[in-house]
């Protein structure tokens, strides 16, 4: 038997969607009949170019551009995304930074902008996207995290503090507003292939492969799709969640 999945009506929000999982995010949604509104903050033509090919693929879809850890930017950017869409039911916390350092050598800059962009970011979009989910009674969230989280990652303490701090914030807001027909969750990421992995050395991709029972790197579509389950009805029980989509990298 197939599962067919609709958003048809529905108005998904993804940060970070100009390119990697974002993107793979967005045309999943598309797909799935949802109109999608394409977050970016500096790729502007990858964005547009996407925001096209959804369109010439026969879906609905718009790109604009805010920076998710500029407080003023992500209000004006989401009262945008609503009067065009008339309101954010799907939302995908996609977008994120890195600034890599080992700890002793990281500047207070370096942290500060990590924690900036991937959690500060993600609690202004997620505040601003409740008010209208509660009024409507209806939200579905979910945070894009990362291994490094669960794990840590050898020059990314501040990555993996923020990206640790996005899942607690997923949880506490899971909490919060199950009452109101809002279920939050979170997906991690192992290493996946995109523009952030693509320049590691090869003797550094064949050690972490080395360390992944399925013996690759995964693909931007295959959190894509974890993505779009749990923001669908097929995770109608679900919330306060994570699903590590990492090819069996923890179990070693």
């Amino acid at each position: 038997m197939s599962v067919n999945v609709s958003f048809e009506g529905k108005t998904a929000l993804v940060t970070g969607a100009a390119k990697g999982i974002g993107a793979a995010c967005a045309r999943r949604l598309a797909d799935a009949e949802a109109r999608v509104a394409i977050n970016y903050r500096s790729s502007e033509d990858s964005a547009l170019a996407l925001a096209d090919e959804i369109r010439a693929d026969g879906g609905e879809a718009k790109a604009f551009g805010f920076d998710i850890s500029d407080r003023s930017a992500v209000s004006d950017g989401i009262a945008a995304i609503e009067q065009e869409f008339d309101g954010i039911d799907l939302l995908v916390n996609n977008a994120g930074a890195r600034y890599d350092n080992l700890t002793h050598r990281m500047t207070a800059e370096d942290w500060e902008r990590s924690l900036a962009d991937n959690l500060t970011g993600v609690f202004n979009v997620t505040k601003v996207c409740l008010e209208g989910m509660m009024k409507r009674r209806f939200g579905r969230i979910v945070m894009v995290s990362s291994i490094a989280a669960q794990i840590g990652s050898l020059g990314q303490s501040n990555y993996a503090a923020a990206k640790a701090g996005a899942i607690a914030l997923m949880k506490s807001v899971a909490t919060e507003y199950a009452g109101r027909n809002i279920r939050a969750n979170a997906v991690i990421p192992g290493i996946v292939a995109t523009d952030m992995t693509k320049d590691l050395k090869a003797e550094l991709a064949e050690h972490y492969i080395s360390r992944i029972p399925l013996k690759r790197f995964g693909k931007p579509e295959e959190v894509a799709d974890v993505v779009l389950f749990l923001l669908s009805e097929l995770s109608s029980y679900i919330t306060g969640a994570t699903i590590s989509v990492n090819g069996g990298g923890l179990m070693i």
